[in-house]
């Protein structure tokens, strides 16, 4: 079947406003991701683990806010990429196996704990927070009596896939909970202390907190 053009433009644009809107409107640097190719990712790598959902070329240091940048990529050097956002300067998050995700939520919410933007990837929930430091992270995770191996930690060089997508794993990605302005721009994020129990104790409570 032949791929309908108008439909790949549409995408394209939807695409380029994704970008635009992370990284002008809620400042966090974006870059393309790699493509998801019919003979592979088009990293070149065979054994790819995420094929056409990392950064390839640019790199991932090379993120940015600049409109103008992100209009070249997305308008010329990679329209059919998906939107990466780096994490660690601008925001963060901890995602953990999707019911787990879902418990965590439901309970927060029930205890009217504000939550900030929460991602859904491909059999996981990611949820943004404010910027931490590895050993932040580590102080908070020692108090902890156990922490599950299936909790990932996207911190310092770390990046998030956003919506639409557009290729691999980055095509299944959609907002549960949609990005909401701050007072002084850009989004508003939670702190990740308070939320980290709950996200430790929901996971636990999947099937023992195996890794999934």
């Amino acid at each position: 079947m032949r791929e309908n053009p108008k439909g790949r433009s549409t995408a394209r644009a939807a695409r380029l406003a994704a970008a635009l809107a992370a990284a002008v409107d809620h400042r966090w640097p974006v870059v393309p991701g790699a493509l998801l190719r019919a003979d592979g990712c088009s990293c070149g790598d065979a054994d790819c683990p995420v094929p056409g959902a990392h950064p390839y070329d640019p790199p991932l240091l090379a993120a940015t806010t600049d409109a103008r940048m992100v209009r070249w990529w997305w308008e010329r050097q990679s329209p059919d990429a998906p939107v990466l956002a780096a994490t660690g300067g601008a925001v963060s998050a901890v995602s953990l196996p999707a019911a787990a995700g879902a418990r965590a939520i439901a309970y927060l919410g029930a205890l009217r704990l504000p939550l900030g933007p929460v991602l859904a990837l491909p059999g996981r929930y990611a949820l943004l927070v404010a910027p931490y430091s590895l050993d932040a992270l580590g102080e908070m995770l020692s108090q902890q009596p156990w922490v599950p191996g299936s909790l990932r930690y996207h911190g310092p060089g770390g990046f998030l896939p956003l919506p639409p997508g557009g290729g691999g794993s980055g095509a299944r990605v959609r907002w549960v909970l949609a990005p909401r302005p701050a007072a002084d721009g850009g989004v508003w994020l939670p702190q990740v202390g308070p939320l980290l129990g709950e996200l430790v104790e929901a996971t636990v409570q999947l099937d023992g907190g195996r890794s999934y």
